[in-house]
């Protein structure tokens, strides 16, 4: 049974989704994954979302461009949490997906990570997960140490051999 619902309008959308699916994978969550477009098939989102609670899903991820209607229409319909990635478009960069994921009435609350924010989708997910599970709290731990230690990997090495050749090793 899944944990978490990773969900997309569009499988151009499966580059950022994957990195969320990533984070999970490796902090043990399970996942589904699926391609539904709220605009194009609205009866099989209807019933994605409605029966998502009863799948076991406890927290979905939406990604969404442009209208970005997905992530929102999820909140209305899914009871628990929803976190919206909006996608970065060729037309405004994707402050329009930002905006209209953002811009929720009163209500219907979707938490939103930055624009093609898949890594941070999957660690919020993972966090909310975390408020009742202690053995993924330990797992979160240990990223974030590990995220830590290499930050300071990579600044002793920039103060060992300089500013310069550290960017010819990029």
């Amino acid at each position: 049974m899944a944990q978490v619902s990773v969900v997309m309008g569009s499988d151009s959308d499966l580059p950022i989704m994957a990195k969320a699916c990533g984070v999970l994978d490796e902090l043990g969550i399970s996942y589904e994954i699926n391609v539904i477009s709220a605009h194009r098939e609205p009866e099989e989102f209807f019933h994605y979302a409605k029966t998502a609670e009863e799948r076991g899903v406890k927290v979905i991820i939406a990604g969404a461009g442009k209208a970005a209607h997905l992530p929102g229409m999820c909140a209305a319909l899914f009871p628990m949490p929803v976190i919206g990635i909006p996608m970065k478009t060729s037309d405004l960069g994707g402050v329009d997906s930002l905006y209209s994921i953002v811009q929720m009435p009163s209500g219907i609350p979707v938490a939103t990570v930055a624009i093609n924010g898949g890594v941070n989708a999957g660690i919020l997910a993972a966090k909310i997960l975390a408020v009742s599970d202690q053995e993924l709290l330990k797992k979160l731990k240990a990223y974030v140490n590990n995220l830590k230690k290499q930050v300071e990997e990579k600044n002793e090495k920039l103060n060992k051999i300089g500013y310069k050749e550290y960017l010819k090793e990029q």
